[in-house]
């Protein structure tokens, strides 16, 4: 069941000691007056997910990356196979899912971060380092679904939308944050598992990003849609924990509208030659809170903070989700091999700009331009303790700027989404933002 959290945040630096996930729920107003607020109770319970008949019409959509790999059967519909493929439904049992071996190097297995780092850096050591990976000011994709913030020269009101441009925020946000926005987490049991007891009856994680502008703040309301969404899969099913976890991540989709994740997240029923009717249950969301891209150097990062559920439970543990962490990142060059099950058949087209930037290498620095393009592939690494805090490290020039911290940008982001979800439905928030229907899909899952 969702739980109730106080908007009053705990001390930064005491949430980065804490290394349990239940001591890092709360961030600090001690330091922002902007962070008063008033607890946030729990949404109404969510009715049980129904089955979806069939699919609705419309445009042809892209094969998923469970259709794309080879010998596999999918979630999403039947394969002419001589037998019920989807009883088995375990694509993690290939290499790829399982944080297979490449050719290339890629950070290592090893005990500690730093021990990574001196294999790999981020991919980049192993083949001599990118040196204009974080020159300059990063260019920011635009979002024009944004409202003028009203004491601020910004960009015009489009009405309908919790996202609204600042001056000020642009300003004061470092450049070292590539990319921030909202982040939706979900997991979708085995076919004919409504309901999974256990991480083995997860059939796919996914990952939704959903951009915002550098300048950016949320006030009230839904967050409207600008068709600039990516769907990942994470056919791990489960998040690295640890510099041991090296986990490939594929964008599926990218450049999407909401009505198409939904019809991906949906429940669907079909038939199969041996088992007859068969059902997929519809996605189960399991947090939302706000992330950033963020490059501290040689290396960036893919950090996160919870907003919803309020409380880490036995369902977020277990999958790896944190009250807030982040993950160590390299994009792989879709022109260099790899062992068969470690990636996908057809990877990201780049444009010659693009691929020229891995200059002959395996892995690059990801970087939010990367993910602009289906199929591109990524690893996310864990870290052993204080992620956030090894991936928000202030940069020198945004110091010298006077810019904010990464992490204090951040949490500032996740304080104003924690109060736009207040305002609506609380943990149900999540539906009315990504356009989902309570009745179809479960509410947020935090226990088995």
């Amino acid at each position: 069941m969702a739980g109730t959290r106080s908007s009053a945040r705990q001390a930064a630096n005491a949430a980065a000691a804490s290394s349990s996930p239940a001591s890092s729920q709360s961030l600090s107003n001690a330091n922002k007056d902007s962070a008063a607020g008033s607890k946030r109770k729990a949404g109404p319970a969510a009715a049980s997910p129904q089955a979806k008949k069939g699919r609705k019409g419309g445009k042809k959509q892209q094969s998923t990356i469970e259709e794309t790999l080879p010998n596999q059967a999918t979630e999403e519909g039947p394969r002419d196979e001589p037998e019920d493929t989807e009883m088995k439904d375990e694509p993690e049992t290939t290499s790829v899912e399982a944080g297979a071996e490449t050719s290339d190097p890629v950070p290592a297995e090893n005990n500690s971060i730093e021990e990574a780092k001196q294999d790999t850096t981020n991919g980049q050591k192993a083949e001599a380092a990118i040196q204009d990976s974080t020159s300059g000011e990063p260019e920011h994709k635009a979002d024009t679904n944004i409202k003028q913030d009203g004491e601020e020269a910004g960009t015009a009101s489009t009405g309908g939308d919790a996202v609204e441009a600042s001056s000020k925020r642009e300003q004061s946000t470092p450049s070292s944050i590539l990319e921030k926005g909202l982040i939706y987490f979900f997991f979708r049991g085995r076919v004919g598992i409504t309901s999974p007891s256990e991480v083995n009856e997860i059939a796919r994680s996914y990952i939704i990003l959903r951009p915002l502008p550098h300048g950016a703040k949320l006030g009230d309301g839904p967050i409207a849609d600008a068709g600039h969404n990516r769907m990942l899969a994470l056919p791990k099913k489960v998040l690295p924990v640890s510099p041991k976890d090296r986990f490939m991540t594929f964008v599926e989709k990218t450049n999407v509208s909401m009505e198409e994740i939904k019809d991906t997240l949906s429940a669907s029923d079909y038939m199969t030659k041996t088992a007859g009717s068969r059902h997929t249950p519809a996605a189960a969301p399991i947090g939302e809170g706000v992330y950033a891209i963020t490059s501290t150097g040689s290396e960036t990062h893919l950090a996160y903070i919870l907003t919803i559920p309020a409380e880490i439970s036995e369902v977020q543990e277990a999958v790896g989700l944190k009250a807030r962490g982040s993950f160590l990142t390299s994009a792989k060059n879709p022109e260099t091999s790899a062992p068969a099950g470690a990636s996908l058949p057809k990877g990201a087209e780049y444009p010659k700009e693009i691929q020229d930037e891995f200059k002959g290498r395996g892995w690059m620095p990801l970087e939010p331009k990367l993910l602009e393009y289906d199929n591109a592939q990524f690893i996310i690494i864990g870290h052993k303790d204080d992620a956030l805090e090894k991936a928000t490290v202030p940069q020198p020039d945004d110091e010298e700027r006077n810019k904010e911290a990464p992490k204090e940008e951040m949490e500032k982001l996740e304080h104003e989404d924690e109060l736009r979800v207040e305002h609506l439905k609380g943990d149900d928030s999540v539906f009315e933002d990504l356009g989902l229907s309570s009745k179809e899909f479960s509410g947020m899952q935090t226990t088995w």
